[in-house]
């Protein structure tokens, strides 16, 4: 019988618009130092394999996992990169526990943003390079697009998309990690510079530093560790296609099909009931949206009604994006994932603080890999194992 996965440590530095004082070589040892301790675990003789999750790009130099294992106390173990985001890796965490050939993983991913110069260069490099790429411009006008295909679907209204980043602004002032907590309105949103039709400059979830280190194990030694394991009770992952010409531009196909199959593996089969918070992507204000509906928290169409009635709020029927979401706590590149299962881990341990969502069994993490990419991930969590439901 397949064992069970549990998170059993976590450590994060927080995240910041900018730390020109620290390297991520030291963002990375803070925030996995922290997570060994949490776990109370020595990772030079306790940790079974190592995950770091990273784009050579976005590094600014190739092969980057050579500068990785110093500051993971990884010298001479197993390190796995992913070349994708921070969830992806959790997933990869998961699947080599269930093999039962070990018992004990870490996964870090990091960001380091503020060092990153040509950021909109970097994104339209990954665009066609035939088709798409010498249309020239700042890549985020297919960010655009898709809301305005989205809406025009939907029905969704620029004013829903506002409330979302009004309500991810505010949620990020009750959070220590979070970068760009604010108490702005929906009118403030709606009359800040518009970007990229009908993108609006505060439409766009701000850039952050940070690092993230998970530390997960098998139901073996899970319980030795810690008191409140927090279970990992399924993962989903996919990449639609890359081709702009051929995708869905009303949907996100990816993170439906990731969420279905992290509901199988999960074993839930309702998850507007089910599902008690959700951590999802808000790189654009419409994607909380539009990833509220793909995950099945709410029918089509229906998001944005749901959103300006409150019930995505905190203290709504299903809360969305307590932590602040990318909107408050900043773009982490390739840690947003983490960042995302993080505060899913910290609601289910009752250590939320001021933004605890009350009697939290069950809750989901997704990301999207950014533009240009089709690719996503869902985690669903508990503080239940399976055998006790």
């Amino acid at each position: 019988m397949l064992r069970e996965v549990a998170v059993v440590g976590l450590g994060c530095t927080g995240c910041r618009p900018t730390t020109p004082g620290l390297s991520y070589k030291e963002i990375m040892f803070e925030a996995a130092t922290r997570a060994f301790e949490d776990a109370g675990v020595d990772p030079r003789c306790d940790i079974d394999n190592f995950i770091t999750c990273a784009e050579d790009y976005w590094e600014g130099f190739s092969i980057f996992d050579e500068f990785v294992p110093d500051q993971l106390g990884a010298v001479l173990r197993q390190l796995f990169t992913v070349t994708a985001d921070g969830l992806f890796g959790l997933a990869t965490a998961y699947m080599l526990i269930r093999t039962g050939e070990f018992d004990t993983v870490a996964v870090e991913a990091h960001s380091k943003a503020s060092d990153i110069l040509t950021f909109a260069d970097i994104v339209a490099f990954a665009l066609d390079p035939i088709f798409n790429r010498p249309l020239g411009g700042h890549p985020f006008y297919i960010a655009g697009l898709e809301m305005n295909r989205y809406l025009h679907e939907t029905g969704a209204s620029r004013e829903a998309c506002a409330h979302v980043v009004a309500k991810n602004r505010k949620n990020a002032l009750s959070n220590a990690y979070a970068a760009h907590g604010a108490n702005i309105t929906v009118e403030d949103v709606l009359e800040s510079e518009q970007l990229f039709y009908p993108l609006s400059r505060l439409d766009i979830s701000p850039l952050a530093d940070g690092c993230m280190v998970l530390v997960l194990a098998s139901d073996k030694v899970a319980g030795k560790l810690t008191d409140t394991p927090i279970w990992v009770r399924g993962v989903g992952w996919n990449s639609d296609t890359p081709w702009l010409e051929t995708r869905d531009w009303g949907r996100s196909v990816d993170t439906e099909l990731a969420a279905k199959m992290a509901y199988k593996v999960a074993g839930i089969r309702n998850p507007q009931k089910e599902i008690d918070l959700a951590e999802i992507d808000d790189r654009f204000s419409y994607k909380e949206l539009q990833n509220l509906e793909a995950l099945q928290l709410c029918r089509r169409g229906e998001a944005g009604k749901l959103t300006e009635e409150g019930a995505t709020e905190r203290d709504g029927s299903i809360p969305i994006n307590p932590s602040g979401g990318l909107l408050g706590v900043g773009y982490t590149l390739e840690a947003s994932g983490l960042q995302k299962a993080l505060e899913i881990v910290l609601q289910l341990r009752g250590e939320a603080g001021k933004r605890q969502v009350p009697d939290a069994e069950t809750g989901l993490a997704q990301v999207w890999r950014g533009i240009p990419t089709a690719s996503g991930a869902v985690a669903i969590l508990s503080n239940r194992s399976r055998g006790a439901t």
